[in-house]
């Protein structure tokens, strides 16, 4: 496949990753400038090494430390990662030539379509984790679950207690849940109206 067709690829497929499936879905505009970034500056430096004939173990290793830099900068969730890794990968896979020709675009196609599906919301939509602070020290995870069950109304999957402040009288959790029925149409209704 030639350069320009396999550049167009990849075009597309960072256009259908970030318009049509991360900005609607999380509406973080500072991560779209980042991924589309990534994925460009990838493309350009693994173009340029390929020319270069650097060799592809000098090039993954460049990549894999700047994308060690970028994910220690800050705490990012695991949603924006999984954005963040396939935008690397479009750009790997449309900067280094393949044989068969085809096998780039269709390996492309693999990793929106991989994406679209594990963060579509029919997929485990109404499952959240989060961090809370209660306003209550519980020293046992069996009083925080039982309060963070009578906060949420939900179904907890999973409570951890982070830190307990006998002074200030608070206990952060990690909490796991699923939403309830009610919650679930609400987040329904605020989505179709922000769409």
């Amino acid at each position: 496949m030639s350069l320009p067709l396999l550049f167009a690829c990849d075009v597309v497929a960072i256009t259908a990753l970030v318009g049509g499936l991360y900005f609607p879905r999380h509406r973080r505009r500072e991560m779209v400038l980042a991924l589309l970034v990534i994925n460009i500056g990838v493309l350009a430096l693994t173009q340029a090494l390929t020319s270069a004939e650097v060799g592809a173990g000098l090039g993954l290793g460049l990549f894999g430390v700047l994308s060690i830099i970028r994910l220690r900068s800050n705490e990012m969730p695991q949603h924006d990662v999984a954005y963040y890794f396939a935008a690397l990968a479009l750009g790997l896979l449309g900067g280094f030539p393949v044989d068969p020709a085809w096998l780039s675009p269709v390996l492309m196609i693999a990793v929106v379509l991989a994406v679209f599906v594990g963060d579509h919301r029919r997929l485990l939509g109404s499952y959240r984790q989060q961090l809370m602070t209660l306003d209550r020290a519980h020293p046992t995870e069996a009083g925080a679950r039982s309060h963070v069950e009578s906060l949420l109304g939900g179904t907890v999957h999973r409570v951890t207690v982070r830190k307990v402040d006998l002074v200030n009288d608070t206990t952060l959790v990690d909490v796991a849940f699923q939403e309830s029925d009610h919650d679930r149409s609400y987040h329904r209704a605020e989505f179709e109206v922000s769409a």
